[in-house]
C-alpha cells in the first residue's frame, strides 16, 4: 500500500479507480467488509484501489472535546496494509476542506483527479459542506459522470450496528472481549518505549514505559496484556494506562510489567 499525503501529490495520469472514503477508526469488522469488497472489485475490474481518509478526522476538526480515537494514524495504516489496497490517500481536513461543496469534492477529487469508476461507501456516509453529499446525491451524480456507487449497510452483531462509537463505549466499560468481537481482533495500542524514573525497578517490579503519542485514549486503568515484538512469542504482563505530569502538561503513558522477563 502506497501512502499519498495530500492532493498535491496525486499524479496527473492517475489510473481509473475503485474508491472508498471514511475515517476507518479501529478498522473494525464493518470496515473490513468494505475493504474486502473494494479489494475484490478492483482486481476483477483491473482498476486501482484507493482508500481516502482524513487527518485530522472531521470530528476532531469541528469539536475540541471529541471522543478519543481507537487507532492513531500509524496504527490505522498498519491495519489497512493487511489488505491488497493500492493507495491510501490522506487528505488534510482544514477550513478549506470543511467549506468545500459536495459537488466540488466529487468533481475535483473523485472525477478529475482519481478517475473514479466505482465508489463504495457505508450507509451513514456524508460529505461536502454541511454534509449535503450522501448516497442519494451520489446516485444522481453517477448518471451524470458515468460511475457506479454502492452503499453497504452497517454490519450488525446481536442486532446492533458495529461502529467505532460502540467499540469505544465497550472499551471504556472494560468489556474487552465484546470489543474484540466487533473489531475482529483484540484491541491493541502501539508506542515507543522511553526511559523512565525506574521507580518500579527499585521496588522489584521493573516496567517498560511506552509513550502512546496520544492526547486521549479510549481506556484507562490496569489490564492484563500480551506484548509483541520483543521475542518470537508474545510475553504476558500487566499494564497501567494513565497520565503522568510533565512540563507540557499531562502525558499519556502505558506502563507495562512483563512477567519472567529481565532484559534491559
Amino acid at each position: 500500500m502506497q501512502i499519498i499525503r495530500g492532493l498535491c501529490n496525486l499524479k496527473s495520469d492517475f489510473p481509473n479507480s475503485v474508491v472508498t472514503i471514511g475515517n476507518f477508526d479501529g478498522v473494525h469488522r464493518g470496515h473490513q467488509m468494505i475493504l474486502e469488497h473494494v479489494e475484490h472489485l478492483a482486481q476483477a475490474k483491473h482498476l486501482r484501489s484507493v482508500v481516502i481518509t482524513f487527518e485530522p478526522q472531521p470530528e476532531e476538526f469541528f469539536q475540541q472535546d471529541c471522543p478519543a480515537r481507537l487507532t492513531r494514524f500509524r496504527e490505522k495504516w498498519q491495519r489497512l496494509s493487511q489488505y491488497k489496497i493500492d493507495d491510501l490517500l490522506v487528505v488534510r481536513f482544514n477550513t478549506r476542506m470543511a467549506n468545500l461543496s459536495a459537488e466540488m469534492f466529487l468533481e475535483d477529487l473523485l472525477i478529475r483527479k482519481l478517475h473514479v469508476q466505482y465508489l463504495v461507501i457505508g450507509d451513514d456516509f456524508h460529505f461536502g459542506q454541511k454534509r449535503i453529499g450522501n448516497f442519494a446525491y451520489l446516485e444522481r451524480m453517477s448518471k451524470k459522470y458515468g460511475f457506479e456507487v454502492e452503499s453497504f449497510q452497517a454490519l450488525k452483531l446481536h442486532d446492533e450496528r458495529i461502529s467505532s462509537t460502540r467499540i469505544r463505549l465497550l472499551l471504556a466499560q472494560g468489556e474487552m472481549d465484546a470489543a474484540a468481537e466487533l473489531l475482529g481482533h483484540s484491541y491493541s495500542m502501539w508506542g515507543r518505549v522511553i526511559h523512565g524514573q525506574e521507580l518500579g525497578r527499585n521496588l522489584g517490579f521493573p516496567t517498560a514505559n511506552v509513550y502512546l503519542h496520544r492526547y486521549k485514549t479510549p481506556l484507562l486503568g490496569v489490564y492484563a496484556v500480551l506484548i509483541n515484538g520483543l521475542q518470537k512469542m508474545a510475553i504476558p504482563g500487566i499494564a497501567n494506562i494513565g497520565t503522568r505530569p510533565t512540563a507540557n502538561g499531562n502525558t499519556l503513558l502505558l506502563e507495562v510489567h512483563l512477567f519472567d522477563f529481565d532484559q534491559q
